[in-house]
């Protein structure tokens, strides 16, 4: 049976539009991201809607208020948990924001990186596949599949 654990992962944007906030997941040893740079973002819960769970989740992790936000797409990732659980997660670009973002957070250390750098960070995998998806000027948003396994994507295709 099909029962994904449903998550959004949010890009937020520099006022200058050249960056993105990320948090370098560097803060628990039993951390399945550990090392990695990602947006932010996490579960949603029962009462939530996509958005919803997206600002309460940069609100928690980043002290930042989301004020504009872009659905950029939704992926598909069976297999992708630790314990090959799927999860199904919403993605947006947040580009407008109020307040100042903390230095850190309980997963990680936050960090501004250059969009025309985020190639060079560790990651996962599959984040290289959509990510130039997040910051182009398309107005469509991709839907995307992308099954895991053992930690690493097997294919990739998307709509739009």
């Amino acid at each position: 049976m099909y029962r994904p654990i449903l998550a959004t992962l949010g890009f937020v944007l520099s006022r200058d539009k050249q960056s993105v906030l990320l948090v370098h997941r560097n803060k628990r040893a039993d951390d399945e991201h550990l090392g990695k740079y990602n947006g932010l973002g996490g579960k949603m819960k029962p009462d939530e809607d996509a958005l919803a769970c997206l600002k309460r989740e940069i609100y928690e992790e980043s002290g930042v208020v989301c004020l504009r936000t872009e659905l950029r797409g939704t992926i598909n990732w069976p297999g992708f948990g630790s314990n090959g659980e799927d999860w199904f997660g919403f993605i947006f670009l947040v580009t407008e924001y109020s307040g100042e973002p903390k230095y850190s957070n309980e997963e990680g250390d936050l960090h501004w990186g250059l969009i025309a750098d985020l190639g060079t960070l560790p990651m996962w995998e599959g984040d290289r596949f959509f990510l130039p998806m997040v910051f182009d000027d398309n107005p469509n948003p991709f839907h995307g599949h992308m099954p895991y396994d053992g930690g690493r994507p097997l294919s990739w295709f998307f709509s739009r």
